[in-house]
């Protein structure tokens, strides 16, 4: 049986700025964008009282907030602060898998500790070493580890036992299962489903009408508390992307355009300090759909100019009419087969008629 760690560090960005300008601890304290045609990256917890979230135009958080204090992106000190977690982690477990720049997955089977009593000094340590909080989810698998990281935040954690799962699937709520967003929700609740032990009560060929062959399995599985997807670490990837997904979907192409200059610039770190300038050949730009389905485009590139991704963006936008939940940019990097053929799409893309395909999501 695997033990498996979700953590989740709290309002990363905001945490951070807050750390190092102690006269907005106390104060709603929003990074992004420096004009009023920006967008927020995140927020911290008192800025959401008010309702500011991430991917939110600056406009509309300071209508809600006006003595909203906004800082600007610095991703090169979130960057430093995650691999000093991540040196944490790694006193811990070999086996860890970063989600992001604030969250990774760790894999602490072989310990003969509790998970909870390792999660919870892994919880000190960062306190200790950074003077930031994180929430932890401990569960025997990667979903369920996931939801339990936000069942106690911030600075909280949770666990649940494999003898609990099933009970606990029965009266969760179908929008607490990762990649289940708002509209799915709604889809679900006009059917009359509401918790996972309903949605356990309907048969996968019905499933399979409602969401299309892919998605309807991962459901059937994902309500009973099952995910077989093993914790796995970046070796030698054949391609390196930053996603972001959001609170709530972005409905215009001009709302994701904005997004471009904070994904290309997080990506341009992760690729000077994880590929420390390894070459690549192609540029992509993925978008998920509302209604799940997600698409990608991708072309011949070198560099990470913010036009041609931009164009990226807009083709990609072009291929459904639903509003985007999730944006992500990357770059793949030539194999000794790729010679010099560089395809436009992934292999077997179709755009937005695809099937649905398992979430993955980033803070």
């Amino acid at each position: 049986m695997r033990k498996i760690i979700h953590i989740d560090m709290d309002c990363f960005y905001a945490a951070i700025e807050c750390r190092d300008d102690p006269s907005v601890a106390d104060q709603p304290v929003g990074v992004g964008g420096s004009s009023r045609r920006g967008v927020l990256t995140t927020c911290n917890y008192e800025a959401r009282k008010y309702g500011c979230r991430s991917a939110m135009p600056v406009f509309k958080a300071l209508e809600l907030c006006p003595h909203l204090v906004l800082k600007p992106v610095r991703f090169d000190v979130y960057r430093h602060e995650s691999r000093r977690i991540r040196k944490l982690f790694a006193k811990y477990t070999e086996l860890i898998e970063p989600l992001s720049l604030d969250e990774a997955y760790l894999d602490v089977s072989h310990q003969k500790r509790y998970a909870t009593e390792v999660a919870r000094k892994i919880r000190r340590d960062i306190r200790r070493e950074t003077g930031l909080t994180a929430s932890a989810g401990i569960a025997p698998n990667k979903m369920l580890a996931k939801i339990a990281s936000d069942w106690r935040k911030p600075d909280g954690q949770f666990a649940i036992l494999p003898e609990d799962v099933g009970v606990f699937m029965k009266s969760l709520p179908v929008r607490r299962i990762p990649g289940v967003g708002p509209r799915a929700e709604e889809l679900f609740h006009q059917k009359g489903i509401d918790t996972c032990g309903q949605l356990q009560e309907i048969p996968i060929n019905e499933l399979e009408h409602w969401l299309g062959p892919s998605r309807a399995m991962e459901l059937h599985d994902r309500c009973r508390g099952k995910d077989d997807r093993p914790v796995e670490t970046q070796r030698d990837p054949k391609s390196t992307s930053v996603e972001r997904t959001f609170p709530q979907d972005i409905g215009t192409l001009d709302g994701c355009l904005q997004q471009l200059p904070g994904l290309l610039e997080e990506l341009g770190g992760d690729l000077a300090r994880q590929v420390k300038g390894r070459p690549f050949n192609k540029i992509f730009v993925k978008l998920k759909f509302s209604n799940f389905q997600q698409t990608t485009r991708e072309q011949a590139g070198r560099g990470l100019e913010e036009a041609a991704f931009a164009g990226l963006m807009q083709e990609a936008f072009s291929r459904s009419p639903h509003a985007v939940r999730l944006i992500g940019v990357g770059v793949r990097f030539p194999e000794p087969e790729d010679g010099n053929q560089l395809e436009l799409l992934f292999p077997g893309e179709s755009g937005p008629g695809d099937a649905p395909a398992p979430s993955t999501q980033s803070g």
